[in-house]
């Protein structure tokens, strides 16, 4: 091949490199400095409920790890592999799960809303073949040492950053006093299950019918309608779950973020105990968790 050709190749390995690393930046940084959302997405993506928080760390290392060797030209073929082995584990999961996630939000990056469609396939296609030219069309790598350097350091800034966001939703007080069924009540006593549900939402009626079956002891349950709070009392009736209407969602969910309902949280004299994503209110769950704590027998 001649040297203007060689030099070609080499200049559309950089541009589709950048391009593409700074996809992963955006993506891995997102899931690295906010697990708990990211996690909660990843458990709407079929991932089990209750690794999607690890799972996002983990991810999300990789995704800056494969960023960095993307970025450094003495790198950019590791980073061409580990960024096509990423793609073909997206496209491959995506695939395999095709028939449960079409027409629902991939939610892959913060602020860009993607369809799990035929257009997914085809925008991370183009993605995978940008890896690819990073990978086969720049030079060989010399130097082991920094890479490896760089991949410890991302898995520290993880770790650390799970860290910080435990705590800081482990540190949340509910707020008080909370309107309950029109009326002010401190739930920073004993034993409380907040429940936020879409009154439209066929799950959350999955998860309430269920619930209303459980011995609940001397549990409050507190229900808050994310949307169309006037439906809150027929969705209570028609669910036959008892339970006390809240309609502070705003300030609530302040203090507890989450993505979608279902979402619950499991307060013990007004502390975070536990918080119950949407893959978490797939029958029998909750119930497990919930008898670990105590909240229901």
């Amino acid at each position: 091949m001649s040297e203007n050709g060689q030099n070609g190749r080499r200049t559309v390995a950089a541009i589709c490199a950048i391009l593409l690393g700074i996809v992963f930046l955006v993506s891995g940084g997102w899931k690295v400095l906010m697990p708990f959302q990211t996690g909660e997405l990843l458990e709407q993506a079929q991932v089990p409920a209750g690794f999607g928080v690890l799972g996002a760390s983990a991810l999300g290392t990789l995704e800056l790890f494969a960023a960095v060797l993307l970025f450094v030209p003495q790198f950019r073929r590791w980073g061409g592999l580990l960024s096509s082995a990423l793609m073909i584990f997206f496209i491959g999961w995506i695939g395999y799960y095709y028939h449960v996630l079409v027409g629902h939000e991939c939610s892959c990056f913060p602020l860009i809303k993607r369809s799990v469609g035929p257009g997914f396939f085809i925008g991370d296609g183009i993605m995978l073949l940008m890896a690819l030219a990073a990978l086969f069309w720049s030079p060989k790598v010399r130097r082991f040492r920094v890479p490896a350097a760089a991949l410890a350091g991302l898995a520290a800034l993880a770790v650390v950053s799970f860290g910080v966001n435990a705590k800081e939703r482990q540190s949340v007080q509910v707020p008080t006093p909370l309107i309950v069924d029109g009326k002010p009540e401190n739930l920073a006593h004993g034993n409380v299950f907040v429940f936020f549900y879409d009154p439209s939402c066929e799950h959350c009626d999955a998860a309430s019918k269920f619930m209303s079956t459980l011995n609940w002891k001397d549990t409050k349950v507190v229900a808050i309608p994310t949307v169309n709070p006037q439906w809150a009392e027929s969705f209570l009736h028609d669910t036959h779950l008892k339970a006390g209407t809240s309609l502070e969602l705003a300030k609530m969910k302040k203090a507890f973020p989450f993505v979608d309902p279902p979402f619950g949280v499991a307060l013990v004299d007004g502390n975070p105990k536990e918080t119950f994503n949407q893959a978490q209110f797939n029958k029998p769950l909750p119930k497990p968790d919930l008898q670990k704590l105590g909240f229901v027998e």
